[in-house]
This record gives structure tokens, C-alpha cells and sequence, in this order.
């Protein structure tokens, strides 16, 4: 990652250049002076921007036009070719602008476009919003609330000891060695007081009343809303087998739980990883590249076959094969001991660092006791409200309808969360949005991205075109003839498509 800013050379859009052969949707690289810019046509609508993302500086010009706007080919986030800003997670500041002047057949860059909008008055009775959790849909929602004018005040709670963070970077780049930990908080810190938002970290809530409309701390004074949001996220399922809690074997959560991990792996030779969930296979990835020797223990056949299909899920299995990885599938774990883990076929596994990757279960506590209607996460309607009014719920808690399935779904993926936040936030101030966005994620072994758009809970036909082995090709996953999913690898700009041919079929 943050390799995707482009040298500014080409064409200087400020000194003109010629746009009579180029062709409706063409998307040119140049410059505006030393800055990286594209040059993008709709019709005769000319529109000028940055070239790299704002997130993580994914190549914008290799992404795709919708409308009027233009999205990442990475991590799909998008941005108005009208004025930079950025629409939709994961990216949150706003790309360069500059207004375009056509003069005959010649297109100019002239000043950047102002993105300062004046306040707009949040509605009368909103004069505190409360946002529970520190995570990815908690900061996008406060994030979004100051975006559209809100000026109330604005608090957010967290469990956690350091500021919101990019989750999926702590199996990934960071826990391979890869990327210092200055890449992972999502805002600097100065973000939250000239925001004011005030933060308040290590914070356990104990309850929440929302007839009173009380949130009440462990320790401190209670905090009284007019709008909350549970934001409260996940922990990992535990092991209860013997030996689980012994002190080398660890999991992955937290920002905590990483620097943990780096600090043991150091000091390690075998690590087993227990599950081949997109966190296990992951963490074996980054600690192969640390030079650990990895083995792999899981009841399934196939790592992933749940989520990607036997297809994927073989190509997975084969890529960490090749690099060294070694799997115990069909198999489960009876204990842990010191220095090994003993599986139910009698084997014995040696290991002097065990992770635990056997998901995750939503932290829905604070729903249930404050009577809110809870079934397998927290019940929210299409606006992300839950059964009391004026308390909304996004992220890893959330059930909402999907209108793509029929069925109420809950999804534990970052985009998903960080977009749902904004949606949320935006709700609070009565916008009254549904939230229709498709599903998003990736997952990184090695040199090998799947990006997965849309949700496929079941499937009665899969279909692959181009090439799995070569690793460019798109699965599509269909029930009853209806298109659920699509995993690619290799074909970044199709996985865009197919997220925009899914918010074209129902609006989102």
C-alpha cells in the first residue's frame, strides 16, 4: 500500500490541452502544475481531480466513472468529480479539485474548487449525539456529522486505549513487519479537538436508558443524548478447551492484541493458527513473511469454502502451501500445551505461539439490557434505527434488511461498517437515507488481493471467467439465477462494475 500516487508528469492541464479525440468517459493523466491530476470527460462536462486516492493512494485513474463520480479501484472509495469530496468509505478527506474551462478545443485547469460550505443548523431538538465505540463505524459517523454542518456537541465513547484505528491493517501489513504504526490511526489526534469531538477512550458504559435517554459510565458522570449510536462492534469467540488461556496463545482484535502478537512472534519459532478464517489465514500470512514456521488447523475441507467457494477456497489452500504454510484440515483442536497443540485425530502440532481465528460474535450486550430488540445482532430498520427512537445502531451489531436478499443480514466488514456510520449519522440529522450500499471487502495473502462485492449467505451456482490459476478472473455467485456476489482477483476495474451494477438495481 501507498504506492499508488502517480509522478506528476504529462500533460499540464493548466496550460491547455486538447480534448477534440477524447472520447466520452476517457480519463487522461496529466498534471496541474507539479500536482498529479486526471482529466476526466462526460459528455461535454470536463472535470479535473487529484490521480490518487485519499486512502491509502489507490491510482484514481485506473478506477471507475459513475455519474459524477469517480471511484477507487483498491477499496472502492468514491468521490464527486464536481468538487473532490469524498461520498463514500473508506476514504474521508476530499481529493484536489480545480474547475475546468473549455475554450474551443482546448481545456484549462483554473483555481481549485473551494470545498468550504457554511453551517448548516442541525434540527432543534438535537443538542448532544452520543456515539458508543471507537471503531471504524463510530469515527465515520462522527466524521460525517461535522461534514453536514452538525455543530452540537458530540461525544464518542470507547472501550478501547487508542483512538480509532484501520482494523484490517492489524492481520495485514502491520503484522507482517511491513508498515509502521503511524499508518494505522484513522484521524491524528489534533482531529478530535479542532472537531470537538470529545473522546473519550478506555470508557466502559455500563447501561443505556433510552426512555431517560441516559448512557451510563462505569465511572464517571452519566452522559444525557438526543441522538445515539451503538457502534460497539465484536470480540472474538474464545476457546474454552484446556490450555486456552495459556499466556502465549493470543487473538486478534485490538490494536493491543497486534502489538501483543508482533511482541511474541519475536521471541517464537512454530506458530499454530488455530481456524482458516479470513483472520487466521491472514495472520499466517504476515507471520510466514516474519519467518515463522505456520501450520494451520481447521474442521473445514476448504479454507473459505463458506464465504469464496471450493474454487477460491482451493487457490487460497495452494497459495499458502507455496509458501511454506502447512494445514491440518478435517481437524480440530482438544488442547493446548506449552509447547504443542493436540488435535482430536491424536497428533500433536508443535507450537510455541498459538492464534486463535474462530470468528467473532457481536457485542450486543447494551441492546439486550436497555430492552431493544436483539436477534443474532441488534434489529434496525432501513435508516439504521433500532426499535427505540432516536437510537441507531451500525457496524459489526447491526441486522438490516437487505433488499438485494430478501433477508436480514449483518456483515463484519470495515467498508461496510465505516459506510454505514455516515449513513447513520446522516439519519440522525433527519435525512431519512436508506442504507442500500453493497457490501464490501478484501482480503491479502501474500501478493494475491480477493475483493468481494455484494453478500452470497448460500449459492446454487457459481461462474468463473477468465483464468483462477493465473489469478485474474471473476466468480460470480448465483441463487436461482440471481446474482448474490462477485469475487475477482486481478480485475479490480470489473469488481467496480459489479458494485455499481448492484446500487443500480435498487437504488443504492
Amino acid at each position: 500500500m501507498g504506492e499508488g500516487a502517480a509522478a506528476a508528469d504529462g500533460p499540464d492541464f493548466s496550460l491547455g490541452v486538447s480534448v477534440a479525440d477524447m472520447a466520452d468517459g476517457a480519463i487522461l493523466s496529466g498534471r496541474v502544475g507539479a500536482a498529479p491530476a486526471l482529466l476526466i470527460r462526460r459528455g461535454d462536462e470536463f472535470s479535473i481531480i487529484g490521480s490518487a486516492c485519499t486512502h491509502y493512494q489507490g491510482p484514481l485513474g485506473e478506477g471507475l466513472v459513475v455519474a459524477d463520480t469517480i471511484r477507487c479501484p483498491w477499496h472502492h472509495a468514491c468521490f464527486s468529480l464536481r468538487d473532490g469530496r469524498a461520498l463514500r468509505a473508506p476514504a474521508l478527506d476530499p481529493i484536489p479539485c480545480w474547475r475546468a474551462e473549455r475554450r474551443g478545443d482546448l481545456v484549462f485547469a483554473m483555481e481549485t474548487i473551494d470545498l468550504s460550505t457554511p453551517e448548516r443548523a442541525a434540527p432543534p431538538t438535537l443538542g448532544r449525539v452520543v456515539v458508543i465505540g471507537g471503531g471504524a463505524a463510530g469515527l465515520a459517523a462522527v466524521h460525517e456529522l461535522r461534514e453536514q454542518g452538525y455543530s452540537g456537541a458530540l461525544v464518542m465513547v470507547s472501550a478501547d486505549d487508542a483512538a480509532p484505528y484501520d482494523r484490517p491493517n492489524l492481520s495485514k501489513d502491520y503484522l507482517a513487519g511491513s508498515a509502521p504504526e503511524d499508518w494505522l490511526p484513522l484521524r491524528p489526534r489534533d482531529y478530535y479537538e479542532e472537531r470537538r469531538i470529545e473522546l473519550l477512550l478506555a470508557t466502559k458504559v455500563r447501561a443505556i436508558a433510552p426512555g431517560a435517554r441516559l448512557v451510563s459510565l462505569e465511572h464517571g458522570e452519566p452522559l444525557r443524548y438526543d441522538a445515539l449510536l451503538l457502534a460497539t462492534g465484536a470480540e472474538p469467540v474464545r476457546l474454552t478447551i484446556p490450555g486456552a488461556e495459556l499466556p502465549h496463545v493470543h487473538y486478534l482484535r485490538s490494536l493491543a492484541d497486534s502489538r501483543a502478537l508482533i511482541a511474541a512472534a519475536a521471541r517464537a519459532t512454530r506458530v499454530a493458527v488455530i481456524g482458516a478464517s479470513f483472520i487466521g489465514l491472514e495472520a499466517a500470512a504476515a507471520l510466514r513473511e516474519r519467518g515463522l514456521e505456520v501450520h494451520v488447523v481447521a474442521p473445514d475441507a476448504t479454507p473459505m469454502q463458506k464465504t469464496l467457494g471450493e474454487d477460491i477456497g482451493r487457490l487460497v489452500h495452494a497459495t499458502h502451501e507455496a509458501h511454506g504454510v502447512v494445514f491440518h484440515l478435517c481437524e480440530s483442536v482438544m488442547a493446548i500445551g506449552a509447547d504443542h497443540v493436540a488435535l482430536a485425530s491424536g497428533a500433536r502440532v508443535p507450537a510455541d505461539l498459538v492464534v486463535v481465528g474462530v470468528g467473532v460474535r457481536p457485542l450486543t450486550r447494551l441492546a439486550e439490557e436497555a430492552g431493544l430488540a436483539v436477534d443474532r445482532g441488534v434489529l434496525v430498520d432501513e435508516y439504521l434505527e433500532t426499535s427505540a427512537r432516536g437510537v441507531f445502531a451500525a457496524g459489526d451489531i447491526a441486522r438490516w434488511p437487505d433488499r438485494r436478499s430478501g433477508e436480514r443480514i449483518r456483515i463484519e466488514h470495515f467498508v461496510t461498517a465505516e459506510r454505514q456510520g455516515q449513513t447513520a449519522a446522516r439519519n440522525i440529522l433527519g435525512a431519512k437515507e436508506p442504507f442500500e450500499a453493497p457490501p464490501f471487502f478484501w482480503s491479502r495473502h501474500y501478493d494475491m488481493t480477493i475483493a468481494y462485492v455484494g453478500h452470497a449467505g448460500a449459492w446454487d451456482r457459481v461462474e468463473i471467467v477468465g483464468d483462477l490459476e493465473k489469478r485474474d478472473c471473476i466468480v460470480t455467485y448465483f441463487s436461482r439465477d440471481h446474482r448474490m456476489a462477485t469475487a475477482t482477483i486481478g480485475r479490480d476495474l470489473d469488481n467496480l462494475r459489479v458494485e455499481a451494477e448492484l446500487e443500480a438495481s435498487t437504488g443504492g
